[in-house]
């Protein structure tokens, strides 16, 4: 089956009982037990539902993995992962992670003795050593990444971290897996939170990890149990309604998206557009060989002090001043204070995010009146 048809059919069966298309919300706490330790299959919520099953064997193959875990959110699901590592473990992960993504390893984790190591990837040589002087367990990062949409090798990183026996991880929340596949370029894991593009409507929070490993699977299940952190049979349910439009959402949001990048890019205002579509983009010949589209997510370094852009993202009629991404309507967020602001200042700008960044999530409406509704705002706004 082709993408389309995936996300609609992988997975769904007919309810057997009443022959209800969609799949109804198995809103219980526990299950009735034929003999003590004899389940019909499912025991106790917090371990499993058969919503849980049900939005894991449509997501897997999404991603072509044979196995998914689903979380109470994106964090819920890398906590359950950390879980797995031990006391004097290390993790190198590549510049550009979500703010928290470092907040959880180093303001958490840190503390029991998981050690973080953030390293940029200017030169795979560079990180073949670091790998082999550190001997981590994991090779973690993100492709785009948030919010400066950086594109990495996948492929690459990959192999280097197979060759020194590192696990690697990618946070695949802003491509979507429509958009690109990272287990199929040799990844080990798959991460993505699934409150974004993946349920696409803003109503709902949830995580899910994607692996072919089935030891991996077994840890994560037990740490769903073992720490609490399993979505509601209501949240799950939401998931799976969201992810039959995932092909429609994510060919409008990129179209918009690819719009919207070429109008910022010609605009006076305008320092920098960061669009993995765009032919200015540095890494725009990876990206093209590893995605099959750019997603909905832009950003755009304005000429403007902190107070100007404040003021300007503050001034949209469209465009909701909002954190998080991925819904059908168009958000958009100022990195520095809002999603990254549990970075200190000068790592931020170390790391390019400037006080004129701007995150655009870029939603599914008539482009023509995003477009409108960022001209009024620069005009009223940017002088």
């Amino acid at each position: 089956m082709r993408f389309a048809t995936k996300v609609i059919h992988a997975g769904q069966e007919p309810d057997p009982v009443t022959g209800a298309i969609m799949p109804p919300i198995y809103m219980t706490s526990t299950f009735v037990q034929e003999a003590p330790g004899e389940a019909k299959g499912y025991e106790y919520t917090r371990a499993s539902n058969p919503n849980f099953t049900i939005l894991e064997k449509m997501l897997a193959p999404l991603e072509g993995a044979e196995y998914a875990t689903v979380f109470s959110s994106g964090l819920g699901a890398l906590t359950a992962m950390i879980t797995t590592l031990s006391q004097g473990d290390s993790v190198v992960a590549v510049d550009g992670l979500y703010g928290g993504t470092y907040r959880l390893f180093n303001s958490v984790f840190n503390r029991f003795g998981i050690k973080f190591i953030s390293v940029d990837t200017e030169s795979l040589d560079k990180l073949d050593e670091i790998l082999k002087e550190h001997k981590p367990k994991w090779l973690f990062f993100e492709t785009p990444t948030n919010p400066l949409l950086s594109i990495f090798d996948i492929e690459a990183l990959a192999k280097i971290a197979k060759h020194h026996g590192v696990t690697s991880i990618v946070d695949n929340t802003f491509a979507s897996p429509y958009c690109q596949n990272p287990l199929k370029l040799g990844v080990d894991i798959v991460w993505h939170s699934t409150t974004k593009y993946i349920g696409g409507h803003s109503d709902v929070i949830g995580g899910v990890v994607m692996t072919n490993d089935s030891s991996m699977k077994q840890k994560l299940d037990f740490a769903r149990k073992a720490i609490g952190v399993n979505p509601s049979p209501f949240d799950a349910w939401l998931v799976t309604r969201g992810v039959k439009t995932l092909a429609v959402r994510m060919e409008q949001h990129q179209r918009n998206a690819m719009t919207i990048a070429h109008f910022l890019e010609k605009h006076t205002h305008v320092k920098k557009v960061y669009y993995p579509g765009l032919e200015s983009h540095p890494n725009h010949d990876i990206a093209k060989k590893q995605m099959r589209g750019y997603s909905g997510m832009v950003s755009a370094e304005f000429n403007l002090s902190l107070d100007a852009t404040k003021k300007l993202i503050s001034s949209f009629k469209i465009f909701a001043l909002a954190e998080s991404l991925g819904g059908v309507e168009s958000l958009v967020s100022h990195p520095a204070t809002m999603t990254h602001a549990s970075i200190p200042r000068e790592e931020r700008i170390k790391m390019g995010l400037n006080d004129g960044l701007v995150r655009f999530s870029v939603g599914i409406e008539d482009v023509a009146d995003l477009l409108a509704d960022i001209e009024q705002a620069l005009k009223n706004n940017a002088k």
